[in-house]
Parts: C-alpha cells; sequence; structure tokens
C-alpha cells in the first residue's frame, strides 16, 4: 500500500532532548554526550537497517562520525534552550525493495540536503510487523539547524535586520535600543522549503513508481487540498497496537512524538529520562508506573544496633521510676 509522510520537529534543550540521545536512538549506537557527561545506548534496539552520515564538501571530515558530529553540535550551542537539530521522519514505499527505498532516501538527501549545504545524519528503520501487519519502512533524518561556513566552522542561525526611518537611519524604541529583527541565515526551517520538499519525495516516489510499472501514487497534499472528501489517516510507526510496542509515530500539523518501548519490563524513571532526552514522548502513565515500582523495590530501612541499644538504656532506666510510683500508690491507698 503507497502511503505518503514527511514531517519535521526539532530537537530542543528546551524540552530536556539531546542531539546525542536522538542520533543514538536513530542509528542504533552507543554515543556518549560530552554536555551531560553520560552515554545514550540503544545498541538492543532492533529495525535499524543501515545508517549514514552524509556531508556537504566544506563541512569538517571528521564530523562522518556521528559521535564527534553531536559532541560538535552540543558544544556549538550555549543556550539552556538551545534549538539543536531539525529532526525528520519519511515513510518508504512497501512496493519497492529494501536496495531501491535505501538508494531513493540517498538521492533525495543528496539533491536536496546536501546540496544545500546541510549536515545529514540518516538512518533506515524496517521494524518488525505483527502477524497480519503492515510493513512499516522508514526512515530518520537528523540535521544540525547552524549551519557550517565554507571555511568549515559553525556560523550564525539568524541575523539582525535593523528597521529604518525615512532617511535611512536605525529607528529606536523607548528605552533607546535599536529596534531589529531577526532573520534567519538559512530557508531550511521555512513553511515553504518544507512544502518544496515534501512536493519533491512524492515526485520522487512517483517517477519510481512509473518505473516500475506500478498504478498507485502518492500525494504530499491534504486531501482537502486535494478536494478528496476522504478522512485523513494517521501514519503509525512499527509493531503498532502490539504488546510490546517498537515504535509509533503520530502525525498532527506535520509533526511527530516517539513513543519507544524496547523490553517488556517496566522501564525505570532512569530509562525515562534518558528516552526524553533522545526526543521521545513520555506518558505519564509510564512515569507514573515507574515511580511506583521503584518505591515498591526499596527496601524497609532497618534500625541500626545503636539506636536499639540506646532505646533499651530509656526502657531500663523508665522501669524503676515505674514500680516506685506504684509502690507508693499502694501506701497511699
Amino acid at each position: 500500500m503507497a502511503l505518503f509522510h514527511l514531517s519535521v520537529t526539532q530537537t530542543k534543550r528546551s524540552a530536556g532532548q539531546s542531539a546525542i540521545a536522538s542520533a543514538a536512538y536513530r542509528a542504533g549506537e552507543r554515543l556518549y554526550s560530552e554536555y551531560y557527561g553520560e552515554y545514550s545506548d540503544y545498541t538492543r534496539k532492533g529495525g535499524v537497517i543501515c545508517s549514514d552520515i552524509l556531508l556537504p564538501s566544506h563541512a569538517p571530515p571528521e564530523y562522518a562520525d556521528r559521535q564527534t558530529l553531536w559532541n560538535a553540535v552540543e558544544k556549538a550551542e550555549r543556550g539552556k534552550n538551545a534549538q539543536l537539530a531539525y529532526s525528520f521522519d519519511i515513510a518508504l514505499q512497501n512496493e519497492f525493495s529494501l536496495e531501491e527505498n535505501i538508494a531513493l532516501a540517498r538521492q533525495f538527501l543528496l539533491e536536496n540536503f546536501v546540496s544545500r549545504g546541510m549536515v545529514v545524519d540518516f538512518a533506515v528503520h524496517q521494524p518488525d510487523r505483527e502477524d497480519g501487519g503492515i510493513p512499516n519502512p522508514h526512515f530518520h533524518v537528523l540535521c544540525p539547524i547552524r549551519p557550517i561556513e565554507q571555511d568549515g566552522k559553525w556560523g550564525l542561525k539568524q541575523r539582525r535586520v535593523y528597521e529604518l526611518d525615512e532617511d535611512g537611519n536605525r529607528i529606536r524604541d523607548q528605552n533607546g535600543e535599536f529596534v531589529f529583527n531577526a532573520v534567519p541565515t538559512t530557508d531550511w526551517g521555512s513553511p515553504e522549503t518544507l512544502e518544496y520538499w515534501r512536493q519533491t519525495w512524492a515526485e520522487l516516489c512517483n517517477a519510481k513508481f512509473a518505473e516500475k510499472e506500478l498504478d498507485v501514487r502518492i500525494d504530499h497534499r491534504s486531501y482537502e487540498r486535494q478536494g478528496v472528501e476522504l478522512l485523513p489517516t494517521v501514519h503509525e510507526g512499527a509493531t503498532v497496537r502490539a504488546k510490546h510496542v517498537e515504535d509509533t509515530i503520530e502525525q498532527n500539523d506535520n509533526n511527530f512524538d516517539g513513543i519507544i518501548n524496547n523490553t517488556p519490563q517496566t522501564p525505570t524513571v532512569a530509562d525515562l529520562e534518558q528516552r526524553a532526552k533522545a526526543g521521545e514522548a513520555i506518558s505519564v502513565t509510564d512515569l507514573a508506573k515507574a515511580v511506583k515500582a521503584e518505591k515498591r523495590e526499596q527496601p524497609q530501612k532497618k534500625p541500626s544496633i545503636l539506636k536499639k541499644l540506646d532505646e533499651y538504656k530509656k526502657q531500663a532506666a523508665q522501669q524503676p521510676k515505674d514500680k516506685q510510683k506504684e509502690h507508693k500508690k499502694d501506701l497511699e491507698v
């Protein structure tokens, strides 16, 4: 069944996310974050077919190493709420072979992302499907938001454009500061560029359908824009509705959140924190279960021997006083 899905979100610190954790999850690797001083280990994650990093010609060659690349990105972004990367999720086609899908993904990324000077970290996933389910091949793409200049150094995300009066002089606000607008230095995050990428991916897939003489086509436009009176479907990730969820993708206005559970055991609070840094949406229910499980597993703290001895001494000292009170009471009677 041919389908279209191409969505993009941002990986950002304000959401508690980490570029290293996001890259490790998508590639199924174990990477060390110099920013957080910890490892993100997704080597047990299944369904990762292949991964690669595509660099523009002016990018430092050492960025071909995933850990080096994303630690450099984390280092370049100093703000605690910094936007780190664009995160794309794109559906592949079941009508194509795995080799054809991978070749198509590489072609799309080279012609539309790398050609614009973007660094591309992509991974192809093909999770196991449940009995009777539809295969869900797809690929994830991470691209640093900050561009790389021709000299190989990280550039600016935005530049200031000052507002001018009729004479061409800069305008000041009521505090005496110059009024300016922050303008992006690239068009990578514009709605127009996203629309172009979505259309281009659909055209690329449709050309492959025609080449294989398959009477199917996909359309990047919504049903409403196509003039079709149908309810839109939600693109679902791998092994959805199964008891052990591998990957679920929810589409809403071209955004998605991943909820990953690699093991049948209840995840710990530490596990959920790692997943949040990787850009995954963590449910309140899972967090509550994890906290409850950890409280249940905590052993009851036994009082120390010294504390027991101290209590015994107090009881022994109190006993004669109690007997004296009883004796005095008997005499009074």
